[in-house]
């Protein structure tokens, strides 16, 4: 058999389509073959197909355990078989409650008792299916019934409760009121328990996705005054998927916690309102008039409280297991049917979820159809395609957790990378994800054409970060135009894959002119979305000619597209960041406690009870990153050998070259650690991971990162150590690769 040239690997510029040798991973032989395929399953995609798809899938609401669940996983199932792949309907058994009483009332003087619930428009047709929507709740809060004052947190971070604390409000024995946004919703309740508050309302303010962003639907795309944004509050910073069967495949016959040992499911009872029920509690605040940067929209001058009459808030839930069902279709390879490309989208919604999930969803489904016609003619696939449409993600990422969690060891083996959609809509594509594919992923945004401007989805991209840069962000931009892949924190289906098991991947969706107020509302339906989110579907199918490319191109790369020079330069501004966050706080402390000891510092309190002087603060000391900096410098001298090497032709065998490919897949694999991360060992990977009180957020080096947020100085010494051996390990794999094509080896 031929030897395979592996020049190609080197490309780190962008390409254009027609620059078919240059195309990453392939030979210019198979580069042409690939171009030819990839042309005829532009020509295949059909935008009808997705508005199809859409109306049925979105026709009821499809929440876990629903009828319209169940149909429509049977419904897809049926398509992906005809389509020509083996499919699979795999079900696992999770907890998910339900509530049966929700109560919420302000006692008092000018009493008002909550209406917690989203009435019907004649404009949007299915939102009148009232027997078959959850209500508004917040899955995974705890029972409870509290009657105290109220206290306004804005967005119920850890830093708002500091300037509580500065402002001498406490919220112990108080229920608190927090605004969505500024972190994972499961933040606000679990930091509200920790500083002893008994319950927690966070309701939706029209400065966010109101009406100061836009006219409400129906009259335009944002929230009006009475709709709910559902959701979980599962502390899924600890650990995602079912609460009761935590690292394993959540099965009929699984071993199961006690439900009082999960530590996942919330101390306290939560509930999200709307803004027209949040009014008349705000109205009740007294106390000090909130910071500038707390102030919402509503027509009221904001007080933090607490309020002058209480509040009485119950909560009960029915506390069932109900089963997720995921598809799971594959299309074999034709040369490595043991490597796996992963390709997934959910399928569950809070309600008819056509934003969110099924704009991707059908995405996907088209993507796969066209796959499976290019399977028929001729076309497979080198490597196995496997297409996956989770159930239960809304909840907790449940579908995709526990089948990850009960496969694990056969996709440490065999998965190759994992690529993730979520929602999708009108405008500029966006994508994160491990930083071996950032070049790869240039490319291929260089391949797809905008179906607005007919430019390429990269240079628009580039166009609107251009604009939206300051003047040094833009002199940055015009000296590299390479997209920047974001970093991966939590709030998708990717979670288990890339921080759980270590298998690279990437989340990619378009937006940016698709803003509206509907997320996880009895209003984000098919007509909501056909109307605002993306008429006609066009970046339904820009989704998935993009996902596609990815996907085909995993598939079909001689040599996989796997790039350590991106890794190692974006590792690196990941330790600079956080040696300058230690810096920083060192400056911090030491001008504080100056002005402490020279009586200059004072924190204002309750007015009648005057100023309160500080405690002097610990002085950060100084920790050793001599050995992380010592790792990082090695992968950068070697990923450059690699580069440098492949960039001269470097010729391997066929069996050196699967060699070769195993490693580039597995060295993801690498960045894992067994003990996994501090408080929460269910995520393992030392470079991304959810923040642990941002939760959607990402934390980059989390270990090192957040113990220095923490002010835990031995912790972070512990982690610099413990990622300073990680990188070793990634290190050890790197030169392995360097190994297989250096010339000295032949």
């Amino acid at each position: 058999m031929r030897k395979i040239s592996l020049w190609a690997l080197a490309s780190l510029a962008l390409c254009t389509a027609t620059a078919q040798t240059k195309l990453i991973g392939f030979t210019d032989a198979n580069a042409a073959r690939q171009a030819t395929m990839e042309k005829t399953f532009d020509a295949q995609l059909q935008a009808q197909n997705l508005d199809t798809w859409m109306k049925f899938l979105s026709s009821h609401p499809h929440h876990v355990g629903s009828p319209q669940g169940k149909a429509n996983a049977e419904y897809m199932a049926a398509l992906f078989r005809q389509w020509g792949y083996q499919t699979e309907i795999s079900t696992y058994y999770v907890l998910f409650p339900t509530p049966k009483t929700r109560v919420l009332e302000l006692l008092g003087s000018k009493p008002y008792k909550a209406r917690l619930a989203e009435p019907a428009l004649a404009e949007d047709r299915t939102s009148g299916q009232r027997s078959e929507q959850l209500p508004t709740y917040n899955a995974y809060s705890a029972d409870g019934d509290v009657t105290a004052e109220l206290v306004f947190v804005n967005r119920g971070i850890p830093a708002d409760y500091e300037e509580l604390e500065r402002m001498g409000v406490d919220v112990k024995g108080k229920i608190v009121i927090a605004r969505y946004g500024g972190s994972w919703r499961g933040i606000k309740p679990k930091v509200a328990y920790e500083h002893g508050a008994i319950g927690c309302l966070i309701y939706s303010d029209p400065a966010d996705d109101g009406y100061s962003a836009g006219d409400v639907y129906p009259a335009g795309p944002f929230r009006p005054k009475d709709g709910v944004q559902r959701g979980s509050v599962m502390d899924m910073p600890v650990y995602p998927g079912d609460p009761l069967t935590p690292g394993i495949g959540a099965t009929k016959d699984a071993k199961r916690l006690d439900r009082k040992d999960a530590v996942t499911i919330m101390r306290i009872p939560v509930m999200p309102i709307s803004y027209e029920d949040a009014l008349p509690l705000l109205q009740s605040l007294g106390g000090q008039v909130v910071p500038a940067s707390w102030r919402g929209s509503l027509p009221i001058t904001y007080h933090v409280g607490p309020s002058r009459d209480k509040v009485h808030f119950k909560m009960e839930f029915n506390w069932d297991i109900k089963p997720v069902n995921n598809i799971i279709a594959k299309l074999p390879g034709s040369e490595f049917p043991d490597q796996w490309v992963m390709r997934g989208n959910h399928h569950d919604g809070w309600v008819n979820g056509a934003e969110d999930p099924l704009s991707g969803m059908v995405a996907e489904m088209e993507e796969a159809r066209s796959i499976g016609e290019l399977a028929k003619a001729g076309f497979r696939p080198k490597r196995t395609i496997v297409y996956c449409a989770w159930d239960g993600e809304e909840p907790a990422l449940l579908g995709s957790t526990e089948w990850a969690e009960d496969h694990q060891q056969e996709l440490q083996q065999k998965a190759v990378a994992y690529i993730n959609s979520d929602g999708n809509g009108r405008g500029f594509v966006g994508a994160s994800g491990s930083h071996t594919l950032e070049p790869f992923f240039n490319q291929i945004m260089e391949d797809v054409k905008d179906p607005q401007t007919g430019v390429s989805i990269r240079d628009r991209r580039y166009a609107k970060s251009l604009v939206d840069a300051d003047k040094a962000g833009r002199a940055k931009l015009l000296a590299n135009k390479t997209i920047k892949l974001g970093a991966l924190g939590a709030g998708s289906d990717y979670s288990p894959f890339i921080q759980h098991l270590g298998i690279a991947s990437m989340n990619i969706g378009f937006g940016g002119e698709d803003d509206a107020g509907v997320y996880h509302s009895i209003y984000d339906s098919y007509d909501h979305y056909t109307r605002y989110g993306d008429p006609g579907f066009q970046y339904g199918v820009a989704l998935a000619k993009t996902a596609g490319r990815v996907t085909l191109r995993l598939a079909n790369a001689d040599v996989l597209p796997f790039d350590f020079s991106s890794f190692s330069k974006t590792v690196a501004d990941y330790a600079t960041e956080v040696k300058t966050l230690l810096e920083t706080q060192r400056t911090d402390v030491e001008t504080e406690n100056r002005l402490i000891r020279e009586g200059l510092y004072a924190v204002a309190g309750d007015p009648k009870k005057g100023f309160k002087v500080p405690k002097e603060k610990e002085v950060v000391p100084f920790l050793n990153f001599s050995a992380l900096e010592n790792s990082l410098a090695q992968l950068k001298t070697l990923s450059e050998d690699y580069q440098k090497l492949v960039a001269n032709g470097t010729s391997l065998p066929p069996e050196k070259l699967r060699e070769l490919n195993e490693i580039l897949f597995k060295a993801e694999r690498s960045l894992i650690s067994d003990g996994g991360l501090p408080r929460r060992p269910w995520y393992k990977h030392e470079i991304y991971a959810p923040g642990y009180y941002t939760g959607y957020g990402v934390k980059t080096l989390p270990a090192i990162r957040e113990a220095i947020e923490q002010r835990n100085w031995k912790e972070a010494q512990e982690a610099i150590d413990t990622v300073s051996k990680t990188m070793q390990t990634y290190n050890a794999q790197v030169k392995a690769a360097v190994g297989l094509v250096s010339p000295k080896v032949f």
